[in-house]
């Protein structure tokens, strides 16, 4: 991942809007899934929480904000609600 992606994935965790549920799903660089109900940031780190522990029994995964390659939002959320994340339509 570049860095100006690296950063514009922390943007988008450090600025999350409120209208929207801290909660998710995020593909890693291995291609895991990382299920999540909530999470915070640290510099370029974040700590995502899990409602559930994973196979190993691990609830928390810190992971460097570059190694997330997507976030999936499980909620029914209208597009309109995701100009607050910067995002824009196109024609």
């Amino acid at each position: 991942m570049s860095a100006s992606s690296m950063k514009e994935m922390r943007r988008i965790f450090a600025e999350w809007p409120v209208s929207i549920p801290k909660s998710g799903i995020v593909v890693t660089a291995f291609g895991e899934s990382i299920p999540f109900c909530s999470y915070m940031l640290s510099g370029d780190l974040i700590l995502f929480e899990r409602k559930t522990p994973d196979a190993q029994g691990a609830r928390r995964v810190l992971m460097s904000c570059d190694g997330i390659h997507a976030i999936k939002i499980l909620d029914a959320i209208e597009m309109a609600r995701f100009t607050a994340m910067g995002f824009q339509g196109v024609a």
